[in-house]
């Protein structure tokens, strides 16, 4: 399956039509994950830093924390990127052993995603911005709609 039919399977499968909120989004990961999720700004996390945001999985929970931005849609972009991960299913570098001695209190596939990061031209990079960019489409044409419902009817 290549790149392009693999983003729009992960659309339809998350049930949530041409155009959503990023509520509704977050819930829909939330409940195909059967975990709560939630989604944190580090303050002290900057750009420069070269991680814009990373996703950490618990026992019982997903994190998404990202760097702050005096963007709206660059944040959400790091955000949805995140997400995109979660919903493709890439949860590859469980097995990193050169993390054991270099990070120790970040788990193994936390550890993994991070040190892959370098390579954006991957597969799963690719796909995962593929599918960022789709998602942030659907959550503008809420916007966009909600807009011109206000717009037309008041």
């Amino acid at each position: 399956m290549n790149t392009e039919e693999t983003v729009t399977a992960a659309v339809s499968d998350l049930r949530l039509g041409s155009s959503f909120t990023l509520a509704h989004l977050l819930q829909a990961i939330q409940e195909r994950r059967h975990r709560r999720l939630r989604v944190v700004e580090l303050a002290d996390l900057d750009t420069r830093d070269g991680i814009c945001a990373l996703w950490l999985v618990t026992d019982t929970e997903d994190f998404v924390l990202h760097a702050r931005s005096d963007s709206a849609l660059h944040r959400q972009q790091f955000v949805l990127h995140e997400l995109a991960h979660m919903i493709l299913g890439h949860t590859e570098g469980d097995d990193c052993t050169a993390g054991d001695v270099l990070l120790p209190n970040i788990p193994p596939h936390t550890r993994g995603r991070l040190l892959k990061r370098q390579d954006i031209d991957s597969e799963t990079e690719i796909a995962a911005e593929s599918l960022a960019d789709r998602l942030a489409a659907g959550i503008r044409g809420s916007v966009f709609a909600e807009s011109r419902y206000s717009e037309i009817f008041g």
